[in-house]
């Protein structure tokens, strides 16, 4: 016998992944340049070229010796300290070394949070739409998922709704900014407002409610958009980082837990995030890739790509008469499907080819996620069956208002 609940985890995969799968089995048959893929946040850009730089002096340099050995399980701490300072300058994060714990990415830095604080009955509120592992994370830590609805059309973070949310079991929130899928960043007066009532409820409840903001993101932002930093707002706050998506590294799984001197009993918050990585196996980040994430703190990828991208779906898109939301940040353009059912949209998109996950895995229905961290050649590839996608449906640019 095995754990029921964890086989058809397996079993039923990522739909994004599953998606990206097919993508591969169907190049096989008719040629990759044929197979539109836009299923998954894979970026397509380079890493800044000192990464690779970085990665050589590392391997050349006094340490190449032990690079490859064994480091403290929170990470190097002369890697921490650098991690600490380059936070500090760019956001007055006021952190040190033993406020971050590494981590293969931003997927078990969340995990870590998840594990560490929840107890049995404890409830984690999230905002929908929003990453699909999310759920599969909160349960596996033995969790409770409570799903929120963003503001409809803005997406921003609907207060009132989380308030009525709010109750004595609710242990932590759980937010994405900038937000997969919709590419929205919370302004400050949203985090504002959202500290404001944590703190208050924390008080009611007389117990700490813990926000988990998300943030692999974090520089993948255009027209001048900034993000904000969310311990500004809220005390106990927790960070989880990755720098798959801004220096283009999803392959080397690096990142990390940052846990605010602030926070309401820090060092034992603290200490529950690194037992519960040790529960889940995590023994120490990358080696070699916690000195290029040291190095490289704050860099970011050419995002000219993603910009031409973003343009050319979302006014090509609107123009055919497809509803989209704009994003301001991430590489994913959200768009409503023009019948009630998206899934079945997202499966005539197939028949042509074009790939792309309906949003109801996100727990937001009648929507689809493209994925735009592609050669802009597949973009301008996708537009004429894009083109024919609107002709089956009958679309027109009026009928987008």
């Amino acid at each position: 016998m095995v754990n029921e609940a964890m086989r058809k985890l397996g079993a039923q995969g990522n739909p994004m992944r599953v998606l990206f799968e097919y993508g591969k089995k169907r190049a096989a048959v008719i040629g990759a340049e044929n197979v539109l893929d836009f299923a998954l946040g894979n970026p397509s850009v380079p890493p800044p070229a000192r990464v690779n730089e970085v990665i050589r002096e590392v391997l050349d340099g006094p340490r190449a010796d032990s690079i490859h050995a064994y480091t403290s399980a929170a990470g190097d701490l002369d890697v921490r300290r650098t991690l600490a300072k380059s936070l500090n300058r760019r956001f007055d994060a006021a952190c040190r070394a033993e406020d971050l714990f590494l981590t293969a990415g931003a997927a078990p830095a969340l995990c870590a949070c998840l594990k560490g604080l929840c107890c049995p009955g404890d409830q984690f509120i999230v905002i929908a739409p929003y990453f699909t592992e999310y759920r599969v994370f909160v349960e596996g830590a033995g969790g409770e998922v409570l799903e929120v609805m963003a503001e409809k059309d803005t997406f921003l973070l609907d207060i009132p709704a989380i308030e009525a949310a709010l109750n004595p079991r609710v242990k932590g929130v759980v937010i994405n900014s900038p937000n997969n899928p919709s590419g929205v960043v919370y302004p400050s007066e949203n985090l504002i407002a959202l500290g404001d009532l944590l703190r208050r409820k924390s008080a009611f409840f007389d117990h700490p409610i813990y926000l988990i903001s998300d943030e692999p993101y974090r520089e993948v932002v255009y027209d001048g958009v900034q993000v904000p930093w969310v311990p500004h707002y809220y005390e106990n706050t927790l960070v989880c980082y990755s720098y798959s998506k801004a220096i283009s590294l999803p392959g080397e799984r690096i990142g990390y837990v940052l846990v605010p001197p602030a926070m309401d009993d820090h060092d034992v918050v603290y200490q529950a995030v690194a037992g519960a990585g040790r529960c889940t196996g995590h023994i120490n980040a990358p080696a070699l890739f916690q000195q290029v994430a040291a190095a490289c703190d704050g860099m970011v990828s050419d995002l000219t790509a993603y910009t031409t991208n973003r343009n050319l779906l979302y006014e090509n898109l609107t123009a055919m008469g497809f509803e989209c939301v704009k994003p301001n940040g991430t590489f994913y353009l959200l768009m409503k499907s023009p019948e009630p059912d998206a899934a079945a949209f997202s499966r005539r998109a197939m028949e042509l080819d074009l790939l792309f996950p309906d949003t109801g895995s996100f727990a937001y229905p009648g929507y689809v996620r493209i994925a735009y961290c592609v050669p802009t050649r597949r973009v301008e590839m996708s537009l004429p069956r894009f083109r024919k996608l609107a002709e089956m449906y009958g679309l027109t640019p009026a009928e987008n208002g």
